[in-house]
This record gives C-alpha cells, sequence and structure tokens, in this order.
C-alpha cells in the first residue's frame, strides 16, 4: 500500500484539526484555509481587548504536516482526493473533515447591496483572526459601536471594545443575556455588570436593518465604500454607529460535505467513531453533529479529536481503552473585566433550567456579587450556574460530569460543601 493510500488528510487548521495531527503523527496532512500562524480562537476577545498580543494565541507548530492558506473545493470520494484552490490535489487514504462554522450573517436591510456580498465599512464578523484584527485598528476611545447578539460572543466582544474605550451598545433580541447558558437570576447579573462597565444593553430588541451612506471624494479620489452609519430596530428607533459587530451565532460549514454527497442535517452526520456516511471520511469539531448535537465549543471538539485518534490509531497506542466518543458534557466559562474594575468570573453546565419535580439550591451573596445555583433531578447533579466566584466549580463539574447518584454520604450537607468549599479544586 503507498503512503498517499494511508495517508490521513485533514481539511481544516483549527483546534479539532491540529489536535488530531498531533495525536496521530506519521503520514498527515492539514489544509488550512488561513494565512496566519495556528491560533486559539478562544482568546480572539482578548487580543480585541488588548490583553494579549495576537502571537499569544498562537498553538503549538505543526510543523511539515500544515498546509497554510489553502482552501479545499472539492472532494472526490471515488478517486480519493481533495481538490483545492491553488490547483493542487491532495489523495487521501482517510479524509477528516474539521471544517469548523461559519458566522450567521442575519438578514438586515442594507447590509448587502443587490447582487452585492460585500459588508459595509466598519460591519464586522467577529470570528476569525482578521476580523480580530480588522476590528482591533477601527476601535478607539469614544467610537460608538453596536453588537448585536447578547450570547457569548457578543458578550465577549461588548466587553472587549468597552475595555478599549468604546461606547458600546449590546442589542440583543432574547429577553436575557446568555439565554442558552444563564437562568435569569444569573443573567440579571451579568447585565449589571456589563452596565458598570459602561455598555449600555437593550433586550428584546430586534434589529431591522443597518443605515449606511457613501463618503463624498472629489473626482480624481477613488469611490469611496458604502460605509455604516447607524443600527435601525423595529421600534422605529435609530442607534448612530461607527462600527457594528455581528455576533449572531454560527452555522456548521457543511459546504463540502453536502456537494460530495455526505449526510447532512444541522451539521455533517457522524456515528461514535466520528465516521460520517462514506466510512473513509469522518468529521470532528463544529462541522460535526453527533447524536443529534452540534456544540460549536473548543471542548467537545478536542475531545472528538482525542476519540478520532483512538479510532484511527486503534487501542494499546497508548490512549483510551474504548475510543468511541459518547459525547461532551460541555462547561462553559467566561472572565469579565475592563481596566482596575473587579472581574467577573461565570460558570454554566448542563441543564440550568429546572423541570418540575427537580430539586434547586441557590447560595447568593449580593454584596460579594456572587451567585450560585445547581439543579438536582433524582440523586443526580444535573446542572448549575455560579457567578462571581469559581472555587467550587471544579468539585461540582466533576460531580455532574461523573453522573454519579449523590449518596447518604453526599446528601445535602455535603452537596452545600460543594457549593461553598473548593472541593480539591
Amino acid at each position: 500500500m503507498t503512503s498517499e493510500q494511508q495517508r490521513v488528510v485533514v481539511i481544516g487548521g483549527g483546534l479539532a484539526g491540529l489536535r488530531l495531527a498531533a495525536r496521530l503523527g506519521g503520514d498527515v496532512r492539514v489544509l488550512g484555509e488561513e494565512e496566519h500562524a495556528p491560533y486559539n480562537r478562544v482568546l480572539l476577545a482578548e487580543v480585541l481587548a488588548g490583553r494579549y498580543a495576537p502571537e499569544v494565541t498562537a498553538l503549538p507548530a505543526p510543523g511539515p504536516a500544515l498546509r497554510r492558506g489553502v482552501r479545499a473545493v472539492r472532494i472526490d470520494r471515488a478517486e480519493r482526493v481533495v481538490h483545492c484552490d491553488d490547483g493542487s490535489v491532495e489523495r487521501y487514504g482517510t479524509l477528516v473533515l474539521a471544517t469548523g462554522s461559519n458566522p450567521v450573517l442575519p438578514p438586515l436591510r442594507g447590509l448587502f447591496e443587490p447582487e452585492g456580498r460585500e459588508l459595509p465599512a466598519g460591519v464586522h464578523a467577529f470570528r476569525t483572526m482578521d476580523d480580530c484584527l480588522a476590528l482591533s485598528a477601527a476601535v478607539r476611545p469614544g467610537v460608538r459601536a453596536v453588537v448585536i447578539g447578547g450570547g457569548l460572543l457578543g458578550v465577549s466582544a461588548a466587553r472587549a471594545l468597552a475595555e478599549r474605550g468604546a461606547q458600546v451598545v449590546l442589542a440583543q433580541q432574547g429577553e436575557r443575556l446568555m439565554e442558552r447558558q444563564l437562568d435569569a437570576e444569573a443573567s440579571e447579573l451579568l447585565h449589571e455588570h456589563l452596565t458598570t462597565l459602561g455598555v449600555e444593553i437593550h433586550t428584546e430588541c430586534r434589529v431591522r436593518g443597518l443605515s449606511t451612506a457613501f463618503e463624498e471624494r472629489s473626482g480624481a479620489e477613488p469611490a469611496a465604500p458604502r460605509r455604516v452609519t447607524g443600527v435601525d430596530l423595529a421600534v422605529g428607533y435609530r442607534l448612530d454607529a461607527d462600527l457594528v459587530v455581528l455576533a449572531c451565532g454560527v452555522r456548521p460549514r457543511t459546504g463540502l460535505a453536502l456537494a460530495a454527497g455526505l449526510d447532512v442535517r444541522t451539521g455533517v452526520l457522524v456515528d461514535d467513531e466520528l465516521r460520517t456516511s462514506d466510512p473513509r471520511i469522518h468529521a470532528v469539531g463544529d462541522c460535526a453533529e453527533h447524536a443529534g448535537r452540534v456544540y460549536g465549543l473548543a471542548g467537545p471538539a478536542l475531545e472528538q479529536a482525542d476519540a478520532l485518534a483512538g479510532v484511527l490509531l486503534g487501542t494499546g497506542r497508548g490512549l483510551a481503552a474504548d475510543p468511541a466518543y459518547g459525547g461532551t458534557r460541555a462547561l462553559t466559562r467566561l472572565t469579565l473585566t475592563a481596566g482596575g474594575d473587579r472581574p467577573l468570573d461565570l460558570a454554566a453546565f448542563g441543564e440550568t433550567t429546572p423541570l418540575p419535580g427537580d430539586d434547586v439550591v441557590r447560595l447568593t451573596d449580593a454584596t460579594r456579587r456572587t451567585y450560585r445555583k445547581v439543579v438536582i433531578r433524582g440523586d443526580r447533579l444535573v446542572g448549575g450556574v455560579l457567578l462571581g466566584e469559581l472555587s467550587s466549580v471544579g468539585a461540582l463539574a466533576r460531580s455532574w460530569e461523573d453522573g454519579a447518584p449523590l449518596t447518604d454520604q453526599h446528601g445535602p450537607t455535603d452537596l452545600h460543601h460543594l457549593l461553598t468549599d473548593d472541593g480539591g479544586s
């Protein structure tokens, strides 16, 4: 068998793709679309805030396995080759899709010109290093910035822009911030904290469109780009804006998989061995849908990469004896701070909204701005939210991940201990 017939080709040079390549070693080729050296996307908000230099986000150098600035454009499953935009082809024995996700661009009036796909000047997605660097270059003290979307990404962007001195307005269509992760009480504390940083927040606020204008230039100068001037709300009010950040979620990148005839729903469908409908093609990370779920988070992407490495290497190679992937219990963490202000740490895991019959334990300290809540179903911990002080999150998360019953030895007294003590974390 030739080397090309054994080669693993990975499409995508992000966290999942590079983690897999590092675990596999040997004859692996990674196709990375971005020109930048590989970086940790999780840290982009810290770069935008000016807290980290871009090079701090660098991932370990993958060496010659990575081809940077190369985009895969077509998969030929019959010939087992990947066609790239530079005319080159990569032959594979096993192909792995780690194509990630794209930012959702909402259907706003004025976002695009008829037949055009160029965003107006001043309007930015917040997904890649290029997005981050462009925003960082545009922000300055006093600039008017509107962030559309109050999820994890929007909250992170708003905090970062406020830290750079921008006048920030956060527009959230839902009734509260980070509604996927936080309950009403925790979201209100987050709302209050962002307000103290100078962020103006509008919830239950639907954005209808963007106002744009062309700068006047003399006949000798090249035509000026269309530039954003405001954000139009459905209630008829307009927010003046020099910058607009689109933080409206992400969508798995499944175009290559669809064109190749693989099974796709929201993401590329995979089984417990991260295998698609073609047994020679696997998928990991943001583009993969396992057991009806697309995670879109770094933790699950890394776990999937590790599990797939075990599948491809087989057992007995220093990895888990059972390399199959059974899903990830995802923990969300975020730190918000600005200047000398005391930071607000938050963590959320599992089911934070109780069902009828669930037990809920809450501890709130308004003076210290701390809030801790866990949801118990039967004799098991099924979710929790912590704000302000996370010393106990390690012990709580371990209890949740283990899924072990809260036995007599872990009754109300010990649960209170978990909530108030560091639990050895």
